[in-house]
């Protein structure tokens, strides 16, 4: 409809057009058309809304009345995708969405037909036509749910600050909220020398191990709000599908561009600690805190090295202190074969490098978190 209604006008049909000579680009037109002739636009996406549904009465309720009451569904969805004109998809929505040129983000409301129609209306979009119905979450509710329109154009579909704004709301409660779960998407080893403060982090040595341990634990997600977040954004991309495919959360949020880019914004935020990289760095820093400690003395250690055992490739915290006295090992079985090691290494040729050692072998490869 809004497509519709700019290219009306830029033919010059209804009365004088609003795109030439008075707007150079296309965009800056789309822009006053959504500031200033929102009401006329309204008007023509409900003609076009009813010959829709007139259309789709004749196939799906053999010519009857579509019915305005009934059982109905709220739908949440969000979809990366490249709109080079946000406005022009504004039209398309009613209930809560956000829309902006990498993609869009909604919360809409409805009866069950209408909700139908509402995901085959954004399937057939050229912009969108790669969704699947999975795509869209349905829960049980209605256009009730919602107080009023509230479509929008935005620099991004979930803002950076929003993000901190849920987790300020989220640390303000003091005690662990019932409602909402800030979950690090990392391995145990990144999460131990920084992360968001109340924050869950799952006990895991790799991010493979996400999808099970979400399978067994899934009342710690059930009918939460969960705020997720990752180093750079890509394993938040993969989580949130997985755990939305699994229809037991509210809300999936995730944290674009990952910590990396939240510390560009809020160097003094809600991440404290170190910020784990994959290279010979370890970590980097944008704050003084050190939240973990030497694995020997409990004294506050922040800094990864390699455990010094041959063949081991398992990372420490050891303090200055420790490592003076020899204690360079990721656990005491690794130093206590570090000798014999090196012997069988000499004697029969290179040895295979074990990616897992004794003190890995000990933590559950899947820990259970639900009480």
């Amino acid at each position: 409809a809004f497509s519709s209604y700019v290219a009306s006008k830029r033919h010059g049909s209804g009365g004088d057009s609003i795109v030439q000579p008075t707007f150079a680009e296309p965009s800056c037109a789309h822009q006053h058309v959504a500031r200033t002739h929102q009401a006329e636009v309204q008007r023509l996406t409900e003609c076009t809304f009813q010959r829709v549904l007139s259309q789709l009465q004749e196939n799906t309720l053999g010519g009857g009345q579509l019915p305005g009451r009934g059982p109905g569904k709220v739908l949440l969805y969000y979809w990366y995708t490249r709109v080079e004109d946000p406005h022009t998809i504004c039209g398309l929505a009613e209930g809560s969405v956000r829309v902006a040129t990498e993609g869009i983000n909604g919360t809409v409301g409805g009866t069950v037909l209408a909700t139908d129609i509402y995901i085959k209306t954004m399937r057939s979009h050229t912009l969108f036509n790669t969704m699947e119905e999975e795509d869209f979450k349905s829960s049980d509710g209605g256009a009730e749910c919602f107080s009023g329109l509230k479509v929008g154009v935005y620099e991004e579909i979930v803002p950076m600050g929003e993000f901190h704004q849920e987790v300020e709301s989220l640390l303000s409660e003091g005690e662990p909220s019932q409602n909402t779960v800030l979950l690090d998407c990392r391995n145990f080893y990144e999460s131990k020398i920084g992360q968001f403060s109340q924050c869950l982090a799952p006990n895991i040595r790799k991010f493979s191990y996400f999808p099970d341990y979400v399978d067994q634990n899934l009342d710690l997600f059930r009918d939460k709000k969960v705020l997720m977040y990752c180093t750079g954004g890509i394993r938040c991309e993969r989580a949130s599908a997985y755990l939305l495919s699994k229809e037991v959360c509210k809300e999936v949020y995730q944290l674009k561009g990952g910590i990396h880019k939240y510390l560009e914004s809020f160097p003094d935020g809600f991440y404290r600690g170190k910020l784990f990289v994959f290279d010979e760095r370890y970590a980097i820093s944008s704050n003084a805190d050190v939240i973990s400690e030497c694995r020997y003395c409990s004294a506050p250690w922040d800094q990864y090295q390699l455990c010094t055992t041959l063949f081991c490739c398992q990372l420490v915290l050891s303090c200055p202190a420790c490592r003076v006295a020899g204690r360079t090992a990721c656990c005491a079985a690794c130093q206590s074969k570090d000798l014999r090691q090196e012997e069988e290494s000499g004697a029969t040729g290179p040895a295979q490098i074990k990616e897992e050692c004794e003190c890995t072998d000990q933590r559950p490869r899947i820990p259970q978190d639900v009480p």
